[in-house]
């Protein structure tokens, strides 16, 4: 298989991190803005209403340009993005840097996908898109507990350098390893947005929305949260993230293998319920550090898990339309990051930070009502074991 997949995949990495890499540091940012964790809550939200805002708009303006100066030119304006955060001076500064980050971020994942497919052989294409999927994956779940370690022994600014740095050697390496890929006819805005007259695919993606709106809602301030019931230092906040983190990279095994065996409908299911009983019992865990890491495992696993299964009932219902629809479940998923963020600022801020799982558990219950209205009355596909 063609290497400069690897470099694909490391750019997807250091694009996909920046999201979540902030939630770490949101007290440093609050405390040096003199601003609530709330307000620097919103440094989340706005990157991922954003960016799930923006892939498909920019997908479609940027369908005639070739994909290598597009990708030069879009690492350079996500690299603008970082300095901007480096340098702030002020809380403004730093939002329009988000904002930036994650217009080119939305559409650089994009690049990569569509470069990895084009550059590899016909049956090297799946696993090619697997590694670059990886990539973005495991950047989304590690780069907080990367933000959160970096911050806590240089600072806040200190994930933005180290991802400004990380830019420039993607820079270099797809100047001079990539060679040109031309442009491929892309699907019209309004062709997308068609797919969501379908019921079953608008309460799929309404699934995908709410269930990481759930889990965000205590994700995004997990920091704050293990501080004021847990008392754990950095340290063990740093331990905390990276298990959550590895726990989530094999969740979306875990979900894939479970959709494959029991089908998509049971395993959309199981995980929803799962989750909701985990977030409820964490307050209840607090007091005991070793079951507190077993449900935070579980969690972890359960927050990926539902991404396989729901990809794969896409795909099952609708598969003419299923690269539009996968395009557009990623976009459900940024949001209800943003949505989650939002929420988990405002429980925090008018009622208690202790309040958090409480609020996530409901809103992950929802997503098993929508759960319900996308599958009733949908044939399982038969799976061999």
């Amino acid at each position: 298989m063609d290497k400069r997949v690897y470099l694909l995949t490391v750019i997807s990495f250091v694009c996909g991190m920046v999201e979540l890499i902030i939630g770490g540091i949101l007290d440093l940012i609050a405390a040096d803005f003199n601003i609530s964790i709330g307000q620097a809550g919103l440094l989340i939200t706005i990157f991922s209403l954003m960016f799930a805002l923006s892939a498909p708009v920019l997908l479609v303006l940027t369908s005639k340009y070739e994909r290598k100066k597009l990708t030069l030119v879009s690492l350079f304006v996500f690299f603008i993005a970082n300095l901007i955060a480096i340098f702030s001076i002020n809380y403004t500064m730093l939002f329009i840097s988000r904002i930036i980050s994650a217009a080119s971020s939305s559409l650089l994942i994009v690049l990569c996908i569509t470069m990895a497919s084009n550059i590899v052989s016909a049956e090297y294409r799946g696993r090619a898109l697997g590694i670059v999927n990886m990539g973005v994956s495991g950047s989304i779940v590690l780069g907080l507990p990367i933000g959160l370690s970096l911050g806590e022994a240089f600072g806040w600014r200190a994930p933005f350098t180290l991802i400004a740095i990380l830019t420039i050697f993607s820079m270099i390496g797809v100047y001079f390893l990539m060679g040109n890929v031309a442009p491929k006819s892309e699907v019209p805005l309004k062709k997308q947005l068609k797919a969501l007259k379908d019921r079953k695919i608008t309460f799929a993606l309404l699934t995908t929305l709410v269930f990481l709106a759930g889990h965000t809602t205590l994700y995004a301030y997990l920091k704050p949260y293990l501080q004021t019931t847990m008392n754990l230092d950095a340290n063990w906040i740093s331990i905390v993230y990276f298990l959550f983190g590895a726990a989530a990279v094999g969740g979306g095994a875990v979900g894939g293998t479970f959709a494959d065996r029991i089908g998509t409908k049971q395993t959309i299911y199981g995980v929803i319920l799962t989750l909701i009983g985990v977030m409820l019992i964490i307050p209840f865990a607090i007091s005991f550090l070793p079951v507190f890491l077993v449900i935070l495992i579980i969690w972890g696993m359960m927050s990926w898990a539902i991404s396989p299964p729901l990809q794969s009932y896409l795909i099952e219902i609708a598969p003419d339309t299923s690269d539009i629809l996968i395009s557009l479940n990623n976009s459900a998923l940024h949001l209800g990051v943003a949505l989650g963020s939002l929420t988990g600022g405002i429980v925090l801020e008018q009622l208690a930070i202790e309040f958090n799982p409480f609020a996530g558990a409901m809103i992950v219950a929802l997503s098993f009502l929508t759960a319900f209205l996308a599958i009733a009355g949908q044939k399982e596909t038969k799976r061999p074991f």
